[in-house]
């Protein structure tokens, strides 16, 4: 590290203190790296700066504490921060527009403004997910006959356990140039054993073909889902029969909302990339967006539910986290109001003063909906007298 020290801190992260960057930032303060988290989150960096987590990420916070204490990790609302590391890494969120196309100009916008705090000597990764030919562009943008050190390093962390992750997957690297690559392979190094090297576009497509990958997955679990039911017969016990000692069936996973930040967008962006001539996507998007509305109509079969009122227990996007965005249960929702339900809502992580515990939810509600499965939702016992949707198949199984 003896190269690093003409600078204040070895590593600033830009977006530092979500829910990519903060647990990347205090995964190298705890190898005894200097790191600044630059964000622009004021109540963020007030609770960070007191060494605690503003968000469920298993194992962080004691690790995270001892970083503020031992004056390894900083947390800063000045980009000025930024001209002061020997590494920038770029963790900040890069969302489709409302027709699913990549914002590829916002995130070419936000580097135009950062680059006065730039320069070639620092090594600029770039751990957002990315439209391909996006880092090149930002070389483009740079410019100014320059060398710049630019390299891309996807992440691929399951969120809430990024700090276990960050520790034993291998990071891929890719740059614009060897020294990039040299410079981040080494970074990285510092936290993971192993270093794959790829090509850019290999890098840019490994992200995308992951999460749509994932994606497509969960898609053909709820259509099977939907299609068991309509026939009548319970897709658990279908999946439970195929996967029994055949291997080549092991990875068939159940049905539930496909839902969150990360899926959608990437499976839509490389259907951008590829002119929009992605068919699996996008059935796989009609498929798990289509979710809600399976309920729903299969509810309305049997209530009036103008008169019915209906809870959803679990808010947030996956399980035993307090993430709500993109969550789907809030689709859900919107569409059993428009339907005329009295609808309730309910989280075990997620917190809303619209939100009532899970007991009153089950004691006010004719219908419950089990939308995410929170681990405090295993075994519960549900009166007979409820009907009980359980998508997760988490519930204790009433006589």
């Amino acid at each position: 590290m003896e190269n690093w020290l003409d600078k204040e801190f070895d590593v600033v992260i830009v977006g530092g203190l979500g829910h990519v960057g903060l647990p990347l930032g205090i995964a190298f303060a705890d190898k005894d790296l200097r790191v600044c988290l630059c964000d622009i989150d004021k109540s963020k960096a007030e609770a960070v700066q007191k060494g605690e987590m503003p968000f469920i990420e298993y194992g962080a916070e004691p690790v995270l504490k001892k970083a503020i204490r031992d004056g390894k990790l900083t947390v800063s609302l000045d980009n000025n921060s930024i001209s002061k590391a020997k590494h920038v890494i770029i963790a900040i969120g890069t969302p489709v527009d409302e027709y699913l196309n990549p914002k590829t100009r916002a995130f070419l916008e936000f580097f135009e403004n950062l680059k006065k705090y730039l320069n070639p000597d620092q090594t600029i990764v770039i751990r957002s997910t990315v439209y391909p030919h996006t880092c090149r562009q930002i070389l483009n943008l740079l410019g100014n006959g320059k060398e710049w050190k630019i390299a891309y390093c996807p992440e691929r962390i399951v969120q809430g356990y990024a700090i276990k992750e960050l520790k034993e997957l291998p990071q891929i690297v890719a740059g614009l140039s060897e020294k990039a690559v040299e410079e981040a392979s080494k970074l990285f190094g510092i936290l993971t054993p192993k270093i794959i090297k790829a090509s850019m576009g290999e890098a840019e497509l490994v992200k995308l073909f992951s999460n749509a990958w994932r994606y497509i997955q969960f898609a053909i679990a709820n259509q099977f889902y939907m299609i068991s039911h309509n026939f009548g017969v319970d897709y658990d016990k279908v999946r439970y029969a195929m996967k029994e000692g055949y291997e080549r069936a092991s990875t068939l996973p159940g049905a539930g909302f496909a839902a969150g930040p990360c899926l959608l967008k990437d499976t839509m962006q490389l259907s951008a990339f590829n002119s929009n001539n992605f068919l699996l996507g996008h059935a796989a998007m009609m498929i798990n967006e289509g979710m809600p509305s399976f309920i729903v109509e299969d509810l309305r079969k049997k209530y009036d539910l103008s008169n019915t009122k209906v809870g959803i227990l679990g808010m947030a996007f996956k399980a035993d986290i307090d993430d709500i965005r993109d969550s789907l249960s809030f689709k859900l929702g919107k569409i059993l109001r428009f339907h005329g339900a009295k609808v309730f809502y309910s989280d075990e992580y997620a917190k809303n003063p619209n939100f009532v515990s899970k007991e009153e939810l089950i004691r006010q509600s004719e219908v419950i909906i089990v939308a995410v499965p929170h681990s405090a939702y295993k075994g519960m016992e549900i009166p007979n007298n409820k009907e009980v949707v359980d998508l997760w198949n988490v519930t204790k199984k009433r006589k």
